[in-house]
C-alpha cells in the first residue's frame, strides 16, 4: 500500500480542480496547471479534497498511485504559494544583473554570460551575488536553477562558483610544499 497515495490532497480556499478523464486541471491565484495521469489510477474531486486510487493491485498501478498524488499536490502548491530556488555566487568578480528579460552573469570568463529567462519563471536579483528563481511549476524552476548553476559549479578547493543557498560545498586541501 502506498503511504503517500492514501493521503488526500487538501485544496485551500480559492483553488478549484476539474477532472476530465485522466486530465486534472487546478486553478488558483498564481495561475492554472494541469497533469495527465496514466490509466492505472482514478482521480476524484469531492469538495475541496482530491483523492487518488489505484485501478488494480499491479506493481505499476501502485507506483503510479503515489506518483500521481505527489504530482497533484505539486499542482496545488504551485498555484497557491509557488516554488522558489535561491542561488548564491561566490568568487572574486562574480556578479549577476537583470536587464529586461535577460540575466547577465559575470563569472570569470572573458565575456559575460547572457541567460534568457523562460516564460513562466520570474527571476530577481536582490544583491549582486544572489539570484532568486520563482514560478508555479516545480520542474521548470528547478531546471532553470540547474541551467544557471551549470555555468560555474562550485569547486572544492576555493569554493568558487554558483551554489544553492545553504548548500554545503566539501572543501579539499590543496597541494603541500
Amino acid at each position: 500500500m502506498s503511504r503517500i497515495g492514501k493521503k488526500p490532497v487538501e485544496m485551500p480556499a480559492g483553488v478549484s480542480a476539474t477532472v476530465s478523464g485522466q486530465q486534472i486541471e487546478v486553478k488558483g491565484p498564481s495561475g492554472t496547471r494541469s497533469f495527465k495521469a496514466t490509466d492505472d489510477v482514478d482521480i476524484t474531486v469531492d469538495g475541496n479534497v482530491i483523492t487518488v486510487k489505484p485501478r488494480g493491485s499491479s506493481k505499476r498501478a501502485r507506483q503510479q498511485w503515489g506518483m500521481s498524488r505527489t504530482q497533484i499536490q505539486n499542482l496545488v502548491t504551485g498555484v497557491t504559494t509557488g516554488f522558489k530556488k535561491e542561488l548564491e555566487l561566490q568568487g572574486i568578480g562574480y556578479r549577476a544583473t537583470l536587464q529586461g528579460n535577460v540575466l547577465k552573469l559575470a563569472l570569470g570568463y572573458s565575456h559575460d554570460v547572457l541567460f534568457d529567462i523562460p516564460e513562466g519563471v520570474k527571476i530577481t536579483v536582490p544583491k549582486q551575488t544572489e539570484i532568486i528563481i520563482e514560478g508555479n511549476d516545480q520542474q521548470q524552476v528547478g531546471q532553470v536553477a540547474a541551467n544557471i548553476r551549470e555555468w560555474r559549479k562550485p569547486e572544492p578547493y576555493k569554493g568558487k562558483g554558483i551554489h544553492y543557498k545553504g548548500e554545503f560545498v566539501f572543501r579539499k586541501e590543496g597541494k603541500k610544499k
